[in-house]
């Protein structure tokens, strides 16, 4: 059996091994770079209940190691098992790469325990919107009650970006608090149109009985055709779906997908043609495209409202704009060219111009087979 000294020596070896790594820099190949790192990281996991403060070799070491695993597992690792509380930033990163992983996670947790909320609230409160959903994606999977009051104002905030706003509100239905948030703010009707079907479907599916009563009172899922309800995404889903049929039901007149659409040149040029839709979004985002047209509208199909002095009005997208001349193109097609002066007033809407409601012109088996087709049309 090993001794405790020989433990150490081993120990110190590697991290001596790290030092020079660090020390030679550019000058090492790239592979015994790696290899090193890895033994460094491996002998710092075996020292336990080490306190930095009174072993400066060893805290410098470590902080070495942190500084080239920068953005990684062992990153978050070594923070933990060191019970560092000066590396926020760089759990952040982690948290916000890989924001429904384990060590983004973890990292998240890490945050949320030493209560650094002036660094989560700058990240949410940030320009770059990407950024900022991951962060409230994690928080939702570190599964903390903290993380209620992070995101709530993000849900009410109408100038924030749509995905952040759309992704608080899953993060707030994974703790019992979070739903109950969301309800007492559907509850008192301030709760945005525009993600209220974000937020039925997860809070109908949420594991609290009693949040999953009250959502089906205040938020009831979408109902197919008739009274039927639609199931969650999850298990339509599991659905197998015809595809062919699917293509009959997307020209059919009650559901109309083609008096907007184009595939393959054929269809009306309204909206978004679904040539490759296929290839753009799965079929999860598919289905709640259908159900919830508002919560992704392209850019360029923003539904414009416009007043005109002589008390007109118009309603659709704006297809080209000059400086004295704006071009508005209706549902069905037709373009229809206004004078700038003649316009009062214009603004843009924050619902899809594409209509809701869909799903209760077709059953919930043609609802699969719609999609279906939907996701078979990809590029050659």
């Amino acid at each position: 059996m090993q001794s405790k000294r020989t433990h150490w020596k081993i120990t110190w070896a590697a991290l001596l091994g790290a030092g020079t790594l660090f020390a030679a820099g550019a000058d090492q190949p790239a592979d015994p770079e790696a290899e090193r790192l890895a033994t460094a990281v491996e002998a710092l996991s075996r020292l336990q209940d080490v306190n930095l403060e009174e072993k400066p070799a060893i805290k410098a070491a470590v902080l070495r190691v942190l500084e080239k695993t920068r953005g990684t597992a062992n990153f978050v690792k070594l923070v933990q098992q060191f019970k560092l509380t000066d590396q926020n930033p760089g759990l952040l990163e982690v948290a916000q790469k890989e924001p429904a992983g384990e060590a983004g996670v973890a990292a998240m947790r890490l945050i949320l325990a030493a209560k650094d909320f002036p660094l989560l609230k700058s990240a949410l409160a940030g320009t770059n919107a990407p950024a900022a959903a991951k962060t409230a994606e994690a928080l939702g999977h570190a599964g903390d009650k903290q993380t209620v009051p992070l995101l709530e104002p993000l849900v009410t905030d109408a100038a924030r970006d749509a995905a952040v706003r759309k992704q608080a509100v899953r993060a707030l239905a994974q703790t019992q608090e979070g739903a109950t948030a969301l309800l007492a703010l559907a509850r008192a009707d301030k709760l945005p149109d525009d993600l209220k079907y974000t937020a039925s479907s997860e809070l109908n599916a949420a594991r609290w009985p009693a949040i999953k009563v009250e959502a089906a009172k205040l938020l009831p899922p979408p109902a197919a055709q008739g009274t039927e309800a639609l199931p969650p995404v999850t298990e339509l889903l599991k659905m197998k779906g015809d595809g062919a049929n699917g293509a009959k039901i997307f020209t059919r007149e009650t559901t109309a997908c083609s008096k907007c659409h184009q595939v393959r040149g054929q269809g009306v040029d309204f909206g978004p043609a679904l040539t490759e839709i296929g290839t753009k979004l799965g079929k999860d985002a598919l289905i709640e495209s259908i159900l919830d047209p508002s919560a992704g509208i392209s850019f360029g199909y923003e539904a414009w409202q416009i007043d005109l002095k002589s008390g007109d009005e118009a309603f659709g997208l704006i297809a080209s704009e000059t400086v004295d001349e704006l071009a508005v193109k209706a549902q069905g097609g037709i373009i229809t060219r206004y004078k700038k002066s003649d316009i009062a007033k214009r603004e843009q809407q924050k619902l899809s111009i594409m209509p809701s409601g869909l799903q209760q012109t077709v059953t919930t088996q043609e609802f699969v087979d719609l999609i279906e087709f939907l996701s078979s049309l990809k590029k050659p």
